[in-house]
């Protein structure tokens, strides 16, 4: 983090945010905060070997924080003291994610409805946590009546980080967002905030900062489209002319998402499944058309893949050409193609 400049944060999303992607991330310009995909915690869960990786080897030199989900009070406190163990920034609890099948079991963005359990939770890991410990919140279940006793609570219980995305869980990730009830957080928590949800370019961010007074911001699905961004806020913020990347950028970028993603044994059709996670998101800002889209989706072999990603990105003077700062309008990045690691049955936590 640079001294007077907003915080910059990479959202916790499951399936992304694993130590490959953040290697990329890092190479590209990483953020100032990474938090790790959710460790799940039940009775009796123990902590997953590739998501502590993320924390033991990331290679940014950036503080790395530990995001729990659970309800079941001796399983998190267990969890967060073990967590000590390993060089964590802190802990953060997920209080936010709608995908139904876990906030169906009471996790997630399911707490919100129940604040009394909420309290306990919170004074539980607070109790475990020595050093930081911090919240991922939504601003509430299928309405907003519980947010102030929620934000007291943040209070209550000395909550070291918060951070807002300013949808209800049964918003999902549709609509516009909520930024004033980020700014009521801001005004009633004592601890600093980051401001989430659709902060899709430097320009968007400015203006989120500006109508919240947020601390910082969180990006999430932006950073799989574009993941300069990090580097552009923090040029930004030192009023220098950000980096603008071309097609060009976007195809070294596939790049080093295949080479990073790629498991020893893993069968191509796999591979190839899990990178157009990534390309769904990334073709928002190719081209209007969503011909880069299209072609991508249907590609099923290596060789297929790249040479539509050559002839999208690099032929006939397309390489120079700029990728859009903003998704255009109408490419929808379509969540639930292809098992896509932000579909809502997938468990994101964005």
């Amino acid at each position: 983090m640079i001294p007077g400049q907003p915080p910059s944060a990479l959202a916790p999303m499951q399936d992304v945010t694993t130590l490959p992607f953040m290697r990329v991330v890092t190479e590209l310009g990483p953020p100032d905060y990474f938090f790790t995909e959710y460790f799940r915690v039940y009775a009796h869960s123990r902590l997953i070997p590739y998501i502590l990786s993320s924390i033991t080897e990331n290679p940014s030199g950036r503080p790395v924080f530990a995001q729990l989900i659970g309800e079941d009070l001796e399983a998190l406190a267990r969890t967060a003291r073990e967590l000590q163990a390993y060089a964590v920034a802190g802990v953060d609890l997920n209080l936010g994610c709608p995908a139904p099948k876990v906030y169906k079991k009471n996790v997630g963005g399911g707490l919100l409805r129940d604040p009394e359990h909420v309290n306990r939770v919170l004074g539980t890991l607070r109790e475990a946590c020595p050093g930081r410990f911090t919240v991922k919140m939504r601003i509430g279940f299928d309405s907003t009546e519980h947010y102030e006793t929620l934000l007291g609570l943040v209070n209550k219980h000395g909550i070291d980080l918060l951070s807002v995305h300013g949808r209800t869980v049964k918003e999902m990730y549709r609509g516009g967002v909520h930024y004033d009830f980020i700014r009521q957080a801001v005004q009633t928590v004592r601890c600093p905030v980051l401001a989430n949800g659709n902060i899709t370019s430097v320009p968007k961010a400015r203006a989120v900062l500006a109508v919240t007074g947020a601390a910082g911001v969180m990006v999430g699905r932006s950073a799989i489209r574009n993941p300069w961004i990090f580097r552009q806020l923090r040029e930004a913020a030192a009023g220098e002319k950000y980096f603008r990347p071309t097609l060009a950028d976007v195809r070294d970028y596939i790049d080093r998402l295949w080479q990073a993603t790629l498991r020893p044994g893993s069968p191509p059709k796999r591979h190839i499944a899990y990178l157009k996670k990534f390309l769904n998101f990334v073709g928002q800002s190719v081209d209007p058309e969503s011909s880069f889209l299209k072609a991508m989706r249907r590609a099923q072999t290596p060789d297929e893949l790249f040479a539509i990603c050559d002839e999208h990105l690099l032929a006939d003077g397309a390489a120079e050409r700029a990728y859009a700062e903003e998704p255009y309008s109408g490419v929808i990045a379509r969540p639930n193609h292809e098992g896509d690691p932000c579909e809502p049955e997938q468990g994101c936590s964005l």
